[in-house]
């Protein structure tokens, strides 16, 4: 007999979009409620979840919010170790920190402690998926898939590709670039829960010749993703036009290589152009907000709600790390801070449904992760509100559901996260 189990307490539901539509439309907190999941799968939602046998096994969140594990659309777990190091600006922080720990990964089995430990930690802040760079390292991509796949977890990774602008030991070729990526994508690619990305750096650490050959590893693999970066900082697009000067803009210098399409996943985008954003909504292009390391490297604000109402697919990211927090809680935390300084307020709903259905909808997978709905992976976070003693008075005062829910969303961390499943099984809590 197959064991199902029964979650009880507050359930998130998604109907829409909230950035298209009124929030109060698109999301709803069923309280009291229910989810019932059986052999890696939700099974049903609401009233008709609530069954009983002898099967069942129940699994009581009384005042929880039972919601999908959080979708981390933009990070890098090699820099997992360097997390929240003082530095200036993205190149600065870069040649500081970054491409040094990135050569470690060099060696394997350094590689694999990493992998595991970015994993355990973002599964302690309730994020069951994730979309990662690797470093230019092959053994770096099989490590990350491997510790996902000991896990069960739904992840996008790739091996970073550079052969300019950065040290000997983080340069390939375009050729090489191509080749291992190629090796690597058809080890992993739909392999279980993996994904695998095409993925550039940015452009000024690839020549044309680099980015020319791996668009034409997209244009062979169109099933893949492709992430990269794109318009992060005002001095990095200087920096672009010194090296492409023929480029119309930052984007053109994917799309002139034929890295531009409905499965390009581009970090960052703050300093789009008009054109760029016309372009990119035209293609099905996908933005990822990574509003931490944005104000924690100085970026600048990233245009949430402008880009969002005009129905372009945004994702929300750590950027672990350049990002300062491995949490998702204190990434919403961030883009509503962000969208405050550009004189836009982002509810409650909204900032839960980018963190899970937005980022999973970027990354292609919203018909697996991202939302309690039949059929999808059973990939849940239970969310205690009312995990330390500020949040829990805040709560208390509360006038409605959405009243108590903001203020973990603002002030939550790991201790807020009381129990995780992925792909049907119990991985973090029993709190």
């Amino acid at each position: 007999m197959t064991t199902r189990h029964l979650l009880t307490g507050h359930v998130l539901q998604y109907s829409g979009n909230p950035f298209v539509e009124p929030w109060e439309n698109a999301v709803k907190i069923l309280e009291n409620s229910a989810v019932l999941i059986q052999d890696g799968t939700v099974r049903a939602v609401g009233n008709a979840a609530f069954v009983e046998g002898a099967d069942v096994v129940h699994h009581d969140h009384r005042g929880r919010l039972i919601m999908p594990g959080f979708v981390d659309a933009h990070a890098h777990y090699p820099q997992t170790a360097i997390i929240a190091s003082w530095g200036k600006r993205l190149i600065d922080w870069l040649n500081t920190y970054t491409f040094p720990e990135e050569m470690r990964l060099s060696d394997p089995a350094y590689a694999d402690q990493i992998a595991n430990r970015y994993l355990d930690l973002v599964l302690d802040h309730g994020t069951t998926s994730v979309a990662s760079f690797c470093t230019i390292h092959p053994a770096s991509v099989d490590a990350i898939f491997s510790a996902a796949a000991t896990r069960g977890m739904a992840v996008v990774a790739g091996k970073t590709c550079m052969d300019r602008n950065a040290p000997q030991g983080l340069r390939d070729t375009a050729q090489t670039a191509h080749d291992d990526s190629e090796a690597l994508l058809t080890r992993w690619h739909r392999k279980d829960r993996a994904v695998y990305a095409i993925t550039p750096r940015f452009s000024p650490t690839s020549t044309p010749e680099q980015l020319e050959a791996l668009g034409a590893l997209w244009a062979t693999h169109p099933d893949a993703l492709m992430q990269t970066h794109l318009s992060e900082q005002v001095d990095e697009v200087a920096w672009m036009r010194d090296l492409y000067p023929g480029a119309r803009d930052y984007l053109d210098t994917y799309e002139a290589h034929g890295l531009l399409g409905a499965r390009g996943v581009y970090g960052h985008a703050i300093h789009l152009t008009g054109r760029e954003i016309d372009r990119l909504r035209e293609v099905g292009a996908s933005l990822v907000h990574c509003p931490t390391s944005n104000t924690f490297i100085g970026s600048g604000l990233f245009d949430l709600m402008g880009l969002a109402r005009a129905g372009q697919t945004v994702g929300l990211a750590t950027d672990t790390g350049g990002g300062s927090s491995f949490s998702m809680l204190r990434t919403m935390a961030a883009a509503y801070e962000i969208a405050q300084l550009r004189g836009d307020a982002v509810h409650a709903a909204q900032l839960l449904w980018l963190a899970t259905t937005g980022s999973a909808t970027a990354l292609h997978r919203a018909d697996e992760i991202g939302a309690l709905a039949p059929g999808l992976a059973a990939d849940i976070c239970v969310l205690d509100l009312a995990s330390t003693q500020a949040i829990a008075q805040r709560a208390r005062e509360a006038g409605d559901i959405w009243d108590a829910v903001f203020p973990t969303i603002m002030m939550g961390d790991d201790r807020a996260v009381a129990e995780v499943w992925v792909n049907g099984q119990p991985l973090r809590g029993g709190k």
